[in-house]
């Protein structure tokens, strides 16, 4: 099942292919600034903005930005809006972001319109508007923006201003996955994994998901994991499924963590080490994942790799209940009467306060 789609927010104007100048050629831009070059002043804001050769300084990128957005200069009226949406070097005021994204979109600016569309999204200094950020999200997409192209095809996906469109959201998803965009080549993989709005293709689900993965996006890893895990669209390798689990879990996917527990749990492609999957297990866990509290649970009863302790083990198999579903959560429940039944009512009484406290300490 395809992840719920987050949208992509906040794009940055920079000069044209952004060749940072050198100290000689911001001096001479400085003087130009100061005479009244907007183009000039936007680029001493950009360098300011992002520390290129002078300090960075918020307050400083916000007022020579200001001087070439008066001035009707698209770029920099976009980068103001930014400052005004973050709080950065001005007081965060939605509504002024708003005003200026406004301006930079009216004059085509992919960017501003990309922007203003995620302020429709939000609601963000306006009434939320799902039609009207579909329609900037559109202005940007067909210029060529490609975090607008993912918002695009994620409208598509969930109905949000538009009808929902699986052919049209491949589409657009296609477009952004071909610049680069790694949630988009995520999301086309997962299309090609689910046959939704294309031919059910696991190779293909593989490239994709592959393209994503190797530039860092966790769920990607996580789901090139277990396609070699299971030998979908490639040759089953236990080795590099846990080497996939292993990338997402050091990014602090839940779900990874848990796969890879299981990996060292049952060595399966790494040596088998129960202490390293007790370890995997509880950084899951404590994010609230089920199945590793479970898991983490029945670590605790045997002594796997943790000392025994049905204390912990009571505790962790009460968390899970409370996020476990169908069978999963009988079994949960299963578990938890037998450990009970070699517990003391103070010691279940325990367990049960551990449990609250670690509720109080996640809420």
């Amino acid at each position: 099942m395809l992840l719920s789609l987050a949208f992509a927010a906040e794009a940055r104007s920079h000069s044209g292919s952004e060749t940072l100048p050198g100290p000689e050629e911001i001096e001479e831009a400085s003087a130009r600034a100061q005479r009244g070059d907007a183009d000039a002043q936007f680029l001493i804001g950009r360098v300011h903005d992002i520390g290129h050769v002078v300090d960075e300084d918020d307050a400083e990128a916000a007022a020579w930005y200001r001087r070439a957005a008066v001035q009707g200069h698209a770029p920099a009226q976009n980068n103001l809006g930014l400052l005004y949406a973050n709080g950065e070097g001005v007081p965060e005021n939605s509504t002024a972001a708003v005003y200026w994204y406004r301006q930079a979109a009216a004059q085509g600016s992919a960017n501003g319109q990309f922007n203003l569309g995620t302020m429709f999204t939000a609601g963000r200094g306006v009434a939320r508007d799902d039609v009207e950020a579909a329609g900037w999200y559109r202005r940007a997409a067909e210029q060529g923006h490609p975090l607008a192209q993912h918002n695009l095809a994620a409208a598509y996906e969930q109905g949000r201003g538009l009808p929902v469109d699986d052919v049209e959201a491949v589409a657009w998803f296609r477009k952004a996955a071909l610049q680069g965009n790694p949630s988009a080549q995520y999301q086309l993989g997962a299309r090609f994994a689910e046959g939704r709005g294309v031919p059910q293709d696991d190779e293909e689900a593989v490239a994709w998901y592959r393209r994503a993965a190797g530039q860092g996006f966790a769920t990607a890893q996580l789901k090139l994991g277990n396609l070699y895990a299971v030998g979908r669209g490639v040759r089953r390798d236990r080795a590099e499924a846990a080497g996939w689990y292993r990338r997402a879990a050091e990014q602090g996917l839940a779900e990874a963590q848990h796969n890879l527990a299981l990996c060292y749990a049952e060595g399966r492609g790494v040596p088998q080490d129960d202490e390293e999957a007790a370890a995997w297990s509880r950084r899951a866990a404590e994010q609230g994942n089920a199945l590793a509290q479970f898991s983490l649970a029945l670590m605790y009863g045997m002594g796997r790799g943790v000392p025994q302790d049905n204390i912990e083990a009571h505790k962790w198999l009460g968390l899970a209940e409370a996020r476990a579903t169908g069978a999963d959560r009988d079994q949960v429940v299963q578990a938890r009467n037998v450990v009970a039944r070699w517990m003391t009512r103070k010691q279940v009484a325990e367990a049960h306060r551990r449990v609250q406290e670690w509720e109080n300490l996640h809420r």
